[in-house]
């Protein structure tokens, strides 16, 4: 299951409120504002999320 990279909720794909393509990856968000505060500056976001947290 994903894991949003801003609020760390495990979220399924189903239920997110949001997704982003991010470069090769889709991410997914539990809300709106999370979504918001990741494309605010998504370095930050990307640069804390470890391999575990990422979904092919």
């Amino acid at each position: 299951m994903p894991i949003d990279p801003v609020c760390k909720m495990e979220i399924s794909i189903a239920d997110a409120a949001a997704s982003h393509d991010y470069h090769t990856e889709t991410l997914y968000f539990c809300s709106i504002d999370c979504l918001r505060k990741f494309e605010s500056d998504p370095a930050v976001y990307m640069d804390d999320m470890g391999d575990e947290e990422r979904i092919a």
